[in-house]
């Protein structure tokens, strides 16, 4: 019985490992250390892969299911490296926008319900920004 729990728990670590493993040129791996808001969904501080598909952001982790939220497309005026954007009032982020590294064109998320509120109310906002990893 341990045989058979011990390969069990080792096959599902495999398969995890790969699906969470698999990352396409252009998606952005952070650590972000706050609890944040996306299309409406409280996601905690954690792990997560953001990646842009056309006018969506997939943005999945370990620990939640993936999102598509829609975009549209944004622009700077030089190509900075990857980064997300929260917009934060209070203590309540909202996740605002993603750059990735040598691209003058990001995505930018369309402001929540809560959001919008929030911005309604004259809520004071600051930028928070968030960058991956370097390899």
């Amino acid at each position: 019985m341990r045989v058979l729990r011990a390969v069990f728990f080792a096959t599902l670590f495999a398969f995890n490992s790969l699906a969470f493993g698999q990352t396409s040129p252009g998606d952005v791996v952070v650590d972000v250390p706050f609890a944040f808001s996306v299309a409406g969904e409280k996601l905690p501080a954690g792990h997560y892969i953001v990646a842009g598909q056309n006018d969506l952001i997939k943005i999945f982790s370990r620990n939640t299911r993936a999102f598509y939220i829609p975009t549209h497309s944004a622009t700077r005026n030089k190509a900075d490296g990857s980064k997300l954007v929260f917009h934060r009032y209070g203590d309540s982020y909202f996740l605002s926008e993603l750059w990735v590294t040598g691209n003058t064109i990001g995505k930018e998320l369309f402001p929540s319900r809560a959001e919008r509120e929030l911005a309604s109310e004259k809520a004071e906002m600051e930028l928070a920004v968030v960058r991956p990893h370097q390899k």
